[in-house]
Parts: C-alpha cells; structure tokens; sequence
C-alpha cells in the first residue's frame, strides 16, 4: 500500500501502481470525467501515470495551468497530425503548449493559406470525433533516433542527439501519428472540446535567425464553446486596440524600416511621454529619490566586472573607441554602482535611492520585434536603492507602496509574483536564501498575495514582479523589485557603520513603468488610445461654426492655454458634423463648438467623448472642470 496526501490535506491508501485517473474514481465520478492530469510532487504527469511510491497529488483540471497546459498540447498534437495527413511530406519541428494557446512548427514547400487553416480545422475536428488514445512509450537513444530517421523526421532527431545522455526519451502516440514528446497530454483526442486556429507565421528553427525558416500555425483551446467564443472577442477588441494602428492614427509613434526596433516619437506622443516622466519625477522627488543620469557607452570591463558579460553578452551592441573595447549599456545598474562609489558613505546617508530614466539598447532578434512591446532600444525607469541588511524590509515596502500608488492612477489591477534563483546565477546559497527571504517578509507584512514562479530570478537576486491587467484582461509584466548582494560586491561597495568598519550595501534594483516606450503601449491598448484628460495630448478641440466665430474661438484658446490646458482650433471651413466626427476619430476628450449664442454669451457648447453631448457651459465654468479633472487625474 501507498499513502497519497491530496490537495485539500487529507491522505488515502491505496495499492502501489493505482493510476492518477484511478485515484481521481476512487473520489468521485465527476472529477474523474473533468481531471485532465495529476500533479505529482509537483510534476505534471498524464491520467495513466502509476503512483508506486508515497506522495502528494493534485488532480489537474481546465482550471489549474498544468491542465491547460496538458489540454493545450494535446491540440498542438492534433493540429500536427491533421497536417500530417493532409501534407504527407511536411517535416515536423516541434509544438508546445504556450500562454493561451499552442503552435506547431512545420517544414514545408511554401506557406500556409488562410483557407489552408480552414481545411487543417476540419481535419482536427474528424481527429477529435476518433476520440484516439494518446499512449506514451520510451526508446533507447539509437532506436529514437533511428525511429525518426525512418520517418524522415530530421528535426526531431536533431533534438534527440541534443539531448542529456541518460535522458529517458519518450514518444506519444495517437491513431498513425506518432511524435517525440516528453508530455504531459490528456488522455484521448476526444477530450478537446473547443478550438481555433488562429494565425501563421514565419519562425526560424530553433530561434536562430541563420537557420531555416519554418512555418508556425497558432492555436487556441478550451474546455468550453463560450470561453472560446469569450477569447476570440478578446482576440479582435485586441485588435483594434493594437498600438501600432492606433500610434500611427493618432500620430503618436512609429518604427520605420530605417531604424528596425528603433522607435520614433512624433509630437503628440513626446507630449504623452513627457507628462509620465513629469508624474513620475514628482513622485520619485516626494520619496526621496535623487536622479541620476550615465553614460549610455561604457568600456568592456565595466561589464566583466558587474557579471552582464558572462550572462548577458549576446543581447548586447559593442563599439571600438581609440582602440578600446566598448559596449552599449543593456542596463542601467554598473553605471549606478560607479555613482555610489564615487564617494564614501556613513551609515547616516542610507538609503540612498538614486532614480534614472536611462535610454539602454539590447539586440533582440528581428522576429521577436513587436511594435513598442519589444524594441531594440528603450527607457527604463531605474532605480538603484543602496541600504543596510537592517533597512531592507522598509525600503522594499516603500517600492511597493510607490508602484501600487502609480498603477492605481491609471486604473489598472495587478498581482504578483515572487521569482526565485535561476540556474544560471551569482552568489552562495546563504545570500540567495536570505534575499528571498527578505522579499517574501515585505510581501507578508504587506498582507500581499503572491505566486512563487521558480527559477526565473535575475542571474544576481531574487525578484518581485507585478503583472497588470487591463481592459480586456490581458497581462503584462512592468514593475519588478530586485534584491541584490552580488553587485555592491563584484564593485566593492562601502559604507561606514556605527563601529567606525567598513560594511557592504545590500542593494534594490528596481522600476515601476518598466520600460517607458512599452508602458505607452500598454496604456495606449488599455485606453484604446482614448487616455483619459490628463494623459492626452490634446485635451480640448475648439470648433468655431463660421469664419466670423474665429475672433472668439481664438480667445477660448488663450484661456484655455494660460491654465496650462493642451488645446487646438479646427479653423477649416467644413460643416461642424464633419469637425466633429474628425476630433471623435481623435479621440480628444473635449469638443467645445463655437456659435452666434455661444460668442454672446461668453460661453462653450461642450461634447464630452465620455458622457456625449453636456450643452451650453459657461467658459470659466468649463475651465473650472476640466482643470479639477487634469488636477486628479480622473480617470
């Protein structure tokens, strides 16, 4: 007999070899038709897996990640198996379960059609009415790869000569199709119940721009037809919301093919851009951050030294000056370390927060390139917090306290995630320990929900991360809090404490925006590029009917403009419907129509964008309320 301890706490017996779905039976009927997988000590396996030892199981449904994760690649199989069949020559790459969805890579003679995807759906459809079952077997590495071989499958066995010698090398099966999977699947075909494919696109073999180009065909699936039907609505409001349509509309921003990756601003989006770097300043000066700036080109040692070298080389632009070897600052942090360095410090000046928004260029891959979301050179809102071991809990609060105040103003809801040492990293296992212990302090004593997500820390410290939500539920991770001992050391940071000795710093790496160029992508997408009155860049449009209206509209603006209001005049000699649909498609939050009564009486017929048309308003009584609205930045 074995004992398995379940999720909600309580142990049960059973013989040694019982299967997860028999587990899931011996509970009840209806858990056993949702279960999708079992979590077992923490590792995702299929329905048959066999439990011959004690443990802890979780049953995984559609609810829980692992079971959509489970859910999703069994899709990713199916949509390979009906290209199979309706491409017999194909090459198969590979196909995961990703974030809402899955793809498939494939080699092919030319690309799939959009009426392509239509036929693969159908073919998908007729797998899933077979209902196969999705059996999992192991080969020796000779007989895997000579299995492939016969198959003339040269991708997967490129990935079985990569693998570990000793690794078990699995297969799962279903109907004629086989493929090269370590899992976990659900059972049978039959289990998905709703799917779409979604889109396809070019992505080289493995990441690597000098290896051939595949096709990719996205997916998506759920257990229901209204969750579906619930993420494609979300699919298409993303789609009107894109920042890239919409920057170019509104006259925002834009990347050319001069500069790929390299964004431009015109001038309505640096007034945007100008106003958060304004708001952010304020805050940062009210909490005691000092800003610093650094140069953007620093010699290669810098960077040998802060360890970005040795993990982060080949994401970063390098130059030559007078013979010396340069590079392009990827991050903002060893130039910060040299500006705490430049003097030496009391235990009196901590902390020290020094705050920088500081222009960095990192090489990311052309097909990786997404408008303002993944750029090649970009603006983080850095900040180099320099403290005692003693310090560290209150500071931290203090970033939390700050970022939960600056996502609040834009309206957006948050959680977040605690990420802990990667294998690649810096520093002993006490430094690490303490640090996350640390993070996890201020997260409790801030009565904070988190998610542990494991091994995705900064290769130098353990990290707190904050993902936001917004409009239409998607997420995007911006502010993060990084707890560093490994830095102040490799740059033999100093302070002088009470006992008149030298101590190290510990060290917070943090932002709050997280890139600027892609929070104005994210705000722009929340706000469908409608930014409420205090972020746009033009905040009111004056509409004088005739020509004999433009004395008045003229001085509408003056007053406007003196209490710092961001105003045009549409002067052209159109109908006032046409003005009107005009500044709409702008979305300018007010339309302030100028006539005969209006002039009169020293008055404004106002068009609110939010609440529609509001009537005759006296001008200072407008004025009054849009200042109060830009004062609070109502949302």
């Amino acid at each position: 007999m074995i004992k398995v301890t379940l999720k909600d706490g309580s142990v049960k017996e059973y013989n040694k070899g019982i299967t997860i779905k028999e587990v899931a039976e011996s509970i009840s009927a209806g858990l056993a038709r949702v279960a999708l997988a079992g979590e077992v000590d923490g590792k995702v396996k299929d329905l048959s897996y066999e439990l011959n030892e004690d443990c802890k199981l979780n049953l995984l449904t559609f609810d829980d990640d692992g079971g959509k994760h489970a859910y999703r690649h069994t899709s990713s199989h199916i949509l390979a198996q009906a290209v199979k069949r309706l491409y017999p020559n194909v090459k198969l790459a590979i196909g995961p379960a990703i974030d809402n969805g899955f793809y498939y890579d494939f080699d092919v003679e030319r690309p799939f059609s959009v009426e392509e995807l239509a036929q693969i759906e159908e073919e998908m459809k007729k797998i899933i009415k077979e209902d196969l079952k999705l059996e999992r077997f192991t080969l020796p590495r000779d007989e895997a790869i000579k299995f492939m071989e016969e198959k003339g499958e040269s991708y997967k066995v490129e990935l079985i000569r990569d693998l570990p010698e000793g690794e078990t090398i699995s297969f799962y099966k279903q109907g004629e199709f086989v493929d090269l999977c370590a899992g976990p699947h659900v059972e049978s075909t039959g289990k998905i119940k709703a799917f779409k494919l979604l889109s396809v696109a070019g992505a080289y073999w493995r990441g690597n721009e000098k290896n051939k180009m595949l096709q990719r065909i996205y997916g998506t699936a759920f257990s229901k037809k209204s969750e579906l039907d619930e993420y494609l609505f979300r699919l298409e409001e993303a789609k009107k919301r894109d920042h890239r349509k919409l920057g170019k509309e509104l006259d925002l921003f834009d990347i050319y093919e001069e500069g790929p990756g390299f964004p431009f601003f015109m001038p309505k989006g640096m007034v945007l851009r100008n106003i958060l770097e304004s708001y952010w300043r304020e805050e940062h000066q009210a909490r005691g951050y000092q800003e610093i700036r650094t140069p953007i080109i620093l010699n290669e040692d810098l960077w040998h030294r802060s360890g970005h070298w040795d993990h982060y080389k080949e994401n970063m632009y390098f130059t030559k000056i007078d013979e010396g070897d340069f590079a392009i600052k990827p991050m903002n942090c060893p130039g910060g370390m040299l500006v705490y360095k430049r003097r030496l410090h009391s235990y009196r000046d901590l902390p020290q927060r020094l705050a920088e928004l500081g222009l960095v260029h990192r090489h990311e891959l052309s097909g990786t390139l997404h408008g303002l979301m993944r750029v090649r050179c970009f603006t983080q809102d850095d900040a180099h917090i320099f403290m005692t071991q003693e310090q560290v809990k209150d500071e931290v609060l203090g970033v939390i306290n700050l970022i939960d105040d600056f996502y609040n103003v834009f309206g957006f809801k948050y959680h977040v995630e605690l990420s802990t040492r990667p294998e690649d990293s810096m520093g002993t296992d006490e430094q690490w320990e303490m640090a996350t212990n640390a993070l996890k302090e201020a997260l409790e004593a801030k009565g904070m929900n988190y998610k542990i997500n494991e091994g995705d820390g900064a290769f130098y410290g353990p990290k707190i991360d904050f993902h936001l939500e917004d409009s239409i539920g998607r997420t995007w991770q911006c502010g993060t809090i990084q707890l560093d001992f490994q830095m102040p050391q490799r740059f033999d940071l100093s302070y002088i404490g009470p006992d008149g000795e030298k101590h190290r710093p510990v060290m917070i790496h943090r932002v709050v925006f997280g890139s600027i160029e892609r929070f104005i992508a994210i705000l722009t997408e929340h706000f469908a590029g409608a930014f409420p009155t205090w972020l746009s860049p033009v905040q009111v449009k004056i509409l004088p009917l005739i020509d004999k209206h433009h004395q008045y509209a003229d001085e509408v603006r003056a007053e406007l403009e003196a209490k710092g209001i961001r105003v045009e005049v549409d002067w052209r000699n159109e109908k006032i419907g046409y003005k009107i649909r005009e500044a709409q498609l702008e979305k300018i939050p007010y339309m302030l129509v100028i006539g005969d009564k209006e002039m009169e009486n020293r008055a404004v017929a106002v068009r609110s964008r939010k609440d529609g048309d509001l009537g005759a308003m006296a001008l200072k009584d407008f004025i009054d309320r849009i200042v109060k609205e830009v004062r609070t930045k109502a949302k």
